[in-house]
């Protein structure tokens, strides 16, 4: 079987597990911790780095991390290639992943399939004998794809063939999304992307102990990249008040009785006078 393979028919068994059908996938953050268990964060990092996969091989977590970007549909195509990485194990033998190592290519493979299923593709598109880049955008926009992971899955469909796959693949996204109608959906994308993102159970936690009095709304501020006023304002919207703890008065009478023994002390006065 080859890489390619590998790939399609393992992201078919993640949509057929988890009953994800053959439609377009939503938010795949939330998609990725809910299904698997494992924590997903979104981070600041440098313009050459997308994502990082890493695992606790004490607890069997893992970890998954990408950058936040204006380029939404990578960061989509990231989340799915690390999360491929996860599923496949490729962690196993401890070694880093070459750029084009059969980990990588296997990966990227899982991560189109994932994104554009052939069969869901099919659906949407039907019987076509002729494309135009209106299509293109149509299912770019549909599967939140970017215009060359599109075109790839439209040739292996037998929609397109290789010489239009090549052109289309060197469209940028704006421009789709600019020439048919669609940019305003494309900017706010793009604004979400663009936002750091602290894992569900790390946040879950932290608000579990502002319930208890033992977390601050800083922290939390800190953890969601936010200010502590707007944390305050919404989780008391959200009736999450912090507990107060009163501590017991007690009264003279209440304290226990203490014995004070002295006599060392008599013993080393006495010392210091025989001493003189």
């Amino acid at each position: 079987m080859t890489l390619e393979q590998q790939g399609e028919e393992a992201a078919a068994a993640f949509r057929s597990e988890h009953h994800l059908g053959v439609h377009p996938l939503g938010d795949l953050v939330a998609l990725i911790e809910q299904t698997t268990g494992h924590d997903v964060a979104v981070l600041d990092a440098g313009p050459d780095e997308h994502g990082l996969t890493m695992r606790d091989p004490v607890r069997d977590v893992a970890f998954i991390g990408v950058a936040r970007t204006r380029n939404p549909m990578r960061q989509r195509s990231t989340l799915a290639h690390e999360l491929a990485h996860v599923l496949f194990g490729d962690w196993a033998d401890g070694e880093d992943l070459g750029a084009r190592s059969t980990e990588e290519i296997r990966a990227d493979a899982f991560a189109r399939h994932l994104l554009v299923p052939g069969d869901g593709l099919k659906a949407f598109l039907g019987h076509r004998e002729t494309l135009t880049e209106s299509d293109l955008s149509a299912v770019v926009q549909w599967f939140l794809v970017s215009p060359a992971i599109a075109a790839i899955a439209l040739c292996d469909c037998g929609y397109i063939d290789t010489a239009t796959k090549r052109e289309w693949m060197t469209l940028s996204m704006p421009r789709l999304a600019t020439r048919f109608g669609w940019s305003d959906q494309y900017q706010s994308l793009q604004d979400d992307a663009d936002r750091t993102r602290s894992p569900q159970r790390l946040l879950t936690r932290a608000i579990d102990g502002y319930r208890e009095g033992v977390v601050t709304t800083q922290i939390l501020a800190t953890l969601r990249g936010i200010s502590a006023e707007v944390v305050a304002e919404e989780l008391t919207e959200a009736g999450v008040i912090p507990k107060e703890y009163q501590p017991p008065w007690m009264t003279a009478g209440d304290l226990p009785s203490v014995t004070v023994d002295l006599s060392a002390l008599e013993d080393d006065e006495a010392a210091e006078g025989s001493a003189e």
